[in-house]
């Protein structure tokens, strides 16, 4: 991940942890990118397959094509750099570029 990165996601996981966000459970992390055309889309998307738990493509407004990735794991700093280290290598040869991660948090109300 580039210094840009790492900060980006150090301050999520500091506001995860604010917030109160169970780090010793498994989630479902998402992992984003864009691409030109569906068929980078769709081809990165089979390079995860058996890792993810989900991959969806969808075309936006403007053309291009997203691809959301879901891999469960822990939420952890090195995990998901490393996570996106891989998908970065996989995403920018197919034309595609990533947009982060992120994951869903559930509120409890007290």
């Amino acid at each position: 991940m580039s210094s840009l990165n790492d900060d980006i996601s150090s301050s999520v996981l500091s506001q995860m942890k604010a917030g109160g966000f169970d780090f010793t459970r498994i989630h479902p992390i998402e992992f984003y990118a864009v691409f030109p055309d569906e068929a980078g889309a769709r081809k990165a998307a089979g390079k995860f397959q058996g890792e993810s738990l989900n991959a969806q493509i969808c075309e936006r407004d403007d053309g291009a094509w997203h691809l959301q990735l879901s891999k469960v794991m822990y939420a952890t700093y090195l995990g998901i750099d490393d996570f996106e280290q891989g998908f970065e290598a996989v995403i920018l040869p197919l034309g595609g570029e990533v947009e982060g991660w992120g994951v869903k948090h559930e509120r409890t109300v007290s």
